[in-house]
């Protein structure tokens, strides 16, 4: 598989990379399934895509820019009176949001926290509150994938996409920042990744034996490594354990656990440096943990059916592709290629010639998600 990706600044500029895929039961269902993306022009979903590039033009200020767009467009729609004659109250977000109301700045102190203090050194680390507000907005407007809200089924089309965009900003803007802490406490740990999904896409039943695969693979996450995207909503169980901190959940948590059942032909890649259980101690004893809590809220860890893991479908060959194997090295290179241009699996290629930095791409994504918008309304 080879990826053109574009440099958003200059449109001219491209870089090619490569990808081994091998030849399994699996992974040529897989390669079918986006083969399929590609030949039927989906439309590739290329504003929430590249997570954690510390050096990506996407930063801070850039980011607290369009959410502020996305929040003035709300507020534009609810002054039209639509929300309250449909008999919704009035949803004004008086807020703003800068670089210093969403991260400390370098004066509280840039280094490891002293003595585990998690009040130390707070400098560019997230506030948390802020993020908080931003994701609740969200969630009154959007209401959830099993029940939307009445404001976000009579909203019209530029303001479903700018209440879909508070979501999407702010889980960018927390990976950014956290790999932007890291690049100046923990360089080696910065975690960026790349999101490849695309609207609407079709999915597939995972059949029996493909279970076995995460069980292989457990969580580990290699440089350049292509996993499985995890095609459907709801939390993992990994993620709940994480979230609580290793604590035991009562019946109506774990009710809402998701196991995986579907597959598709999107993909995620991994361009973290390697956490796997050979090279990372703390990662071996997180699992166990992990196992741990399986067993005590009633989970069997031994269940391929928990699809606790990651399914690998290939690896990037770095040396081709970057000439070097180093993850920071890759990572200045990448950033300036923040923009997927075109795919190329088998004997198939898309191609995907808008940009985020393009003026008319937000019209352009709302004309993608028009169906999906008309269907949400109705």
């Amino acid at each position: 598989m080879k990826i053109t990706y574009r440099n958003p600044q200059q449109p001219t500029d491209m870089l090619d990379v490569y990808f081994d895929i091998p030849d399994t039961d699996f992974n040529q269902r897989w390669q079918t399934e986006l083969e399929n993306l590609l030949t039927w022009q989906y439309p590739l979903e290329k504003n929430y895509c590249f997570m954690g590039f510390a050096h990506s033009p996407r930063n801070v200020d850039y980011l607290c820019e369009q959410i502020n767009i996305a929040i003035a467009q709300i507020n534009k729609f609810n002054a039209t009176g639509a929300w309250q004659h449909a008999g919704l109250k009035d949803y004004c977000i008086d807020d703003h949001f800068e670089s210093n109301t969403v991260m400390y700045d370098s004066s509280y102190g840039v280094a490891k926290a002293v003595d585990n203090d998690p009040h130390s050194n707070l400098g560019y680390c997230l506030k948390h509150d802020a993020m908080n507000r931003l994701h609740r907005y969200f969630e009154d407007l959007q209401g959830e994938v099993w029940g939307l809200s009445s404001y976000y089924k009579t909203a019209d089309f530029e303001t479903k996409y700018a209440i879909r965009q508070l979501n999407d900003l702010c889980h960018e803007l927390e990976n950014y920042v956290m790999s932007y802490r890291k690049l100046h406490v923990e360089p080696y740990w910065q975690r960026p990744s790349q999101i490849m999904t695309w609207l609407q896409a079709p999915r597939s039943d995972l059949q029996e034996q493909d279970y076995q695969l995460f069980m292989e693979n457990d969580y580990d996450r290699e440089l350049g490594g292509v996993y499985l995207h995890w095609a459907q909503v709801g939390k993992t169980h990994i993620e709940v354990f994480r979230d609580e901190d290793g604590q035991d959940v009562d019946d109506v948590v774990c009710s809402t656990i998701n196991a995986l059942r579907y597959y598709s032909g999107e993909f995620d890649i991994e361009w973290g440096n390697d956490v796997t259980r050979a090279n990372a101690p703390w990662h071996v004893e997180e699992q166990a943990q992990f196992v741990q809590w399986l067993s005590r809220n009633g989970f069997d860890p031994t269940d391929p059916k928990l699809s606790s893991g990651f399914i690998k479908i290939g690896q990037c060959d770095l040396q081709r592709s970057f000439g070097t194997s180093n993850g920071e090295e890759i990572w200045k290179i990448l950033s300036s290629y923040l923009d997927v241009y075109s795919i190329e699996i088998g004997n198939t290629v898309g191609k995907f010639d808008y940009m985020w930095s393009q003026d008319d791409f937000a019209q352009k994504q709302i004309d993608f998600m028009t169906p999906g918008y008309i269907h949400s309304s109705s």
